[in-house]
């Protein structure tokens, strides 16, 4: 079996900060993502929102460089919440799990990007750099 995500996405709000009672910090944000699809002879777009749950390490450098706007790539898997609501109702969320996390652009007011590699005992990440036009080729 395989559960992977890897999706681009904008920021929609500034993440929230968490701990386990282990004191592992957990970090949580949600980013849009928008699909431009053609029908007949017009372009139409559609917005899906996904939220987004990192631990550890990584939540530790998100946390304090991310914020609302930023354009990021997160490479992840998917994992369902469920549980009983106070009515006695089942409920259910899927949200996705980061493994790593690359900032693409940042909000226009934040200058550009400088290159920042992760430190060597990180885990899980990608070092923070601009994509080139290589990078855009899909292998597919």
């Amino acid at each position: 079996m395989l559960n992977k995500v890897l999706i681009i996405g904008h920021l929609v709000r500034d993440p929230i900060i968490n701990y386990l009672p282990s004191g592992t910090q957990v970090v949580e944000f949600s980013i849009a993502y928008n699909r431009r699809f053609r029908v007949n002879d017009e372009w139409r777009e559609e917005t899906h929102f996904f939220d987004v749950r990192a631990y550890g390490r990584l939540a530790e450098d998100l946390g304090t460089r991310l914020s609302k706007g930023y354009m990021v790539v997160i490479e992840g898997s998917l994992r369902q919440d469920r549980w009983v609501d106070k009515e006695g109702r089942p409920q259910s969320k899927v949200r996705i799990v980061a493994s790593a996390v690359r900032i693409i652009r940042k909000p226009k007011a934040e200058g550009p990007i400088e290159e920042e590699v992760l430190p060597e005992d990180t885990e899980v990440g990608f070092e923070e750099r601009p994509f080139s036009s290589e990078d855009d080729e899909l292998p597919f």
